[in-house]
């Protein structure tokens, strides 16, 4: 198959999908390797970026889904009467960045930590989409274990867990309740740079993609500059 229309079937398959697709399934479908999926993936978002599209293309661990420019995020809102989402207080990022660095974890793991009642906002983690159930602990009372989401990862502007910032070693939750303020500043600035780097990244590939007329233009004139010579 060729590049482009690569392209355009994953493109497809994650326009009418709307939810973040498996690698792997897209590359069964096609019959063809998952690598060749991830490169086709990584063409489509650079040319997104390069045309300063209203769409963007996310990985999100071993997933693909296309997603709307934040920078459009406010015209969205209007056309589709939808309200903002409010930003999470400070006890929502500590049960976060709780479950984030040591999931999956029981309500009980991350009361312990925070020494405070965290059932409320637990739940609130649930209802925006960033946590969610992942099994029981073969303990008594088989208590729920939670994770973290793909909408977490989208919303810190993460590939991976494997992107969050290090936390200083923790044996026990006393240790890491001592290091969880900085992973929670250290969210909200990753969050902040992840803005940065794209609009860094778009001049980056315009510039690489300018390129080739330069060249084509330099050797034009020594071509030029040659015929004068022998002239």
């Amino acid at each position: 198959m060729e590049k482009q229309d690569l392209e355009c079937a994953v493109e497809a398959i994650l326009f009418v999908s709307g939810e973040p697709v498996k690698l792997s399934r897209i590359a069964a479908v096609m019959g063809v390797e998952e690598f060749d999926i991830d490169a086709a993936a990584n063409r489509l978002r650079d040319r997104y970026s390069f045309e300063r599209r209203g769409i963007r293309l996310l990985k999100l661990e071993d997933t693909l889904q296309l997603a709307s420019s934040p920078e459009y995020a406010d015209y969205i809102r209007l056309a589709l009467e939808s309200r903002k989402p409010p930003q999470l207080s400070q006890p929502a990022l500590e049960v976060l960045s709780i479950i984030a660095y040591f999931q999956p974890v029981t309500k009980a793991y991350v009361e312990q930590v925070r020494g405070v009642d965290s059932a409320y906002t637990v739940g609130l983690l649930l209802e925006r989409g960033l946590i969610e159930a992942c099994g029981r602990m073969a303990a008594p009372g088989r208590p729920v274990l939670y994770k973290t989401t793909h909408v977490f990862l989208r919303t810190f502007g993460l590939e991976s867990l494997r992107e969050l910032p290090l936390l200083p070693q923790v044996e026990t939750p006393e240790d890491g309740r001592d290091g969880i303020q900085s992973a929670i500043a250290e969210l909200k600035a990753k969050e902040e740079r992840t803005k940065e780097e794209s609009a860094v990244k778009a001049q980056a590939i315009e510039a690489r993609h300018a390129a080739p007329d330069s060249v084509e233009e330099e050797r034009a004139i020594e071509d030029t500059t040659e015929e004068e010579r022998e002239v």
